[in-house]
This record gives structure tokens, sequence and C-alpha cells, in this order.
């Protein structure tokens, strides 16, 4: 096994392991623990818990479909991604969306994403400059 990670982020979820199954795809991380309550995905660049939501909070989040962005969060993490198009072509088959709009950095383009929950993200690829 390889040593723990040295950065995550941590994500309650209504349906943890939907949304684990969708990082997976869209992130390609991979399934390194599970158990009735979590899903650790890790990536090249990062380590995602996936958590279920607690029982007395679960009830009160209405997930629609589409989602309603959660677009007021203090936070929001972005990953690497070998194709933005491919990312993208995951994340709607899994219900979720790359946005079309694009920023370029020095050395990656990024686009805003969001997961069947509604959570907010960045998928960053890298460019040529």
């Amino acid at each position: 096994m390889s040593a723990p990670a040295r950065a995550g982020v941590f994500i309650y979820a209504k349906n943890p392991q939907l949304l684990a199954r969708f990082y997976e795809s869209v992130l390609g991380a991979a399934v390194v623990h599970q158990n009735d309550h979590m899903v650790v995905l890790r990536s090249p660049d990062l380590q995602i818990i996936v958590h279920a939501m607690p029982p007395e909070v679960a009830p009160r989040v209405v997930i629609s479909v589409p989602p309603e962005l959660r677009d007021d969060a203090a936070i929001k993490f972005f990953c690497t991604v070998p194709s933005l198009a491919v990312a993208g072509e995951a994340a709607f088959a899994m219900g979720g969306e790359v946005m079309s709009e694009q920023w370029q950095g020095a050395g990656f383009v990024v686009r805003n994403a969001y997961d069947p929950e509604g959570n907010i993200f960045q998928v960053r690829e890298t460019s040529a400059k």
C-alpha cells in the first residue's frame, strides 16, 4: 500500500456511492478503501474522501436533476485531467457537467465543473505555453 496522502478533499454526499463513481470516471481516481459510510479515492493529485451526510442532515438536502449548483461554498478544489473533452463526456454521462467557459493559466487551461449533487470544482488540462 502507498504512503498516506499529503493532500485531499472531504466531500459530504447524499449518495456517496454515486459521487465516488463520478469522481472515479471524471478524474481517473481509484478506490483505495470503502465501507458503509465512505469511499476513499486516490488520483495522482490528491485523495478524495466521499462521506455520507450525517443522518440528521441528509433528509433536509434535496438533490434536483439537474442539480442546483452549490456556488456559495467558500472553497473549491481542482484536479488536472489528461483531457477536458474526455472529462466533460464522463461528467455528462454521470449526471454532472464540465462547463464550456474556460480560462488560460500559465501552462494550463481550466474549466469549472459540477458533480451530480451540485458541488462545483475545476478541471485543468496542461497546455503548451
